[in-house]
């Protein structure tokens, strides 16, 4: 992209913004990806994906999404305006210490509690990704992002390549692990730019997984393992990425964990995948 886009560069959010439990890198790079959607960084502005990828974090225990979500139905800004499910909200953030929520749940004079469709029934919004409008093209988001990010997705696009696997789907795992973050840790340890866990970063001899080359090198290296083992259906691959090949398998598919789902969802934004043959079909023998 042009120095306007670098010029009006994605801001990524700080540890002290995010510091608690359940704000893991993940969750992170939800809130990042949310903030760039909300202000039209690196794509075209587009509240209403703003507002399901916050409604993503929100619901994994986010007090900041729970937070910026609520801001955007106090305005009606991306969907309906409802006050009293912005109040709801604001006050699940504030119980968990964020200040401003508890600030603007003052300002609401709101006591009823009413949560957002997403969080009572997540299923009646999965489609909501799939729709043409919330797409994103991974290349213009990436060309946004901080130069010390760019300096990463360029040596994964380098890189990519040279383990079979194609540059976008990629960016995409990277984008949605740690929004490219090479320090990133997660609660249950995984590291770096991948987020490797210390048994995938063994398997595949990355030795420092914070070293972004060895961390990319090993997360590839996995990607193309995954690409062989479900006959480069990438729906699986994401999938299997996120909750382990033994967990697509055995449910003959992409496995009903509320993360995963939500995972291959935002996957599928930036890739528009087509929809996820039968595990059992992909892993069939030849005749």
């Amino acid at each position: 992209m042009g120095s306007s886009v670098q010029a009006n560069e994605l801001p990524v959010l700080d540890r002290q913004t995010t510091a608690r439990a359940s704000e893991a890198p993940r969750v992170r790079a939800i809130l990042e990806l949310a903030s760039a959607a909300e202000s039209g960084i690196g794509q075209r502005r587009n509240p209403t994906l703003a507002a399901l990828l916050y409604c993503d974090a929100a619901t994994q225990g986010s007090a900041e999404a729970q937070y910026r979500l609520a801001r955007l139905f106090v305005s009606g800004t991306g969907l309906q305006k409802d006050v009293a499910i912005a109040a709801t909200l604001f006050g699940l953030a504030s119980e968990s210490g964020h200040e401003r929520a508890g600030a603007m749940l003052a300002l609401t004079g709101v006591r009823e509690r009413r949560l957002p469709q997403c969080f009572t029934d997540p299923e009646s919004v999965r489609d909501a990704y799939e729709v043409a409008d919330n797409r994103v093209d991974i290349e213009r988001y990436v060309d946004a992002l901080p130069k010390e990010r760019r300096v990463v997705a360029a040596l994964i696009r380098r890189l990519a390549p040279c383990f079979g696997v194609e540059r976008r789907l990629a960016l995409a795992i990277a984008a949605v692990e740690s929004n490219f973050d090479t320090r990133a840790r997660s609660p249950k340890n995984a590291m770096g730019v991948m987020q490797l866990i210390p048994e995938t970063a063994q398997r595949f001899k990355v030795r420092n997984a914070f070293d972004a080359e060895q961390n990319v090198r090993g997360g590839l290296a996995y990607l193309s393992w995954l690409l062989k083992r479900f006959g480069g259906d990438t729906t699986l691959v994401a999938a299997a990425y996120n909750a382990g090949e033994g967990a697509v398998e055995r449910h003959s598919g992409v496995p009903p964990y509320a993360e995963t789902q939500s995972y291959v969802r935002r996957i599928r934004q930036y890739l528009h995948l087509p929809k996820a043959r039968d595990v059992r079909e992909t892993l069939r023998s030849p005749e």
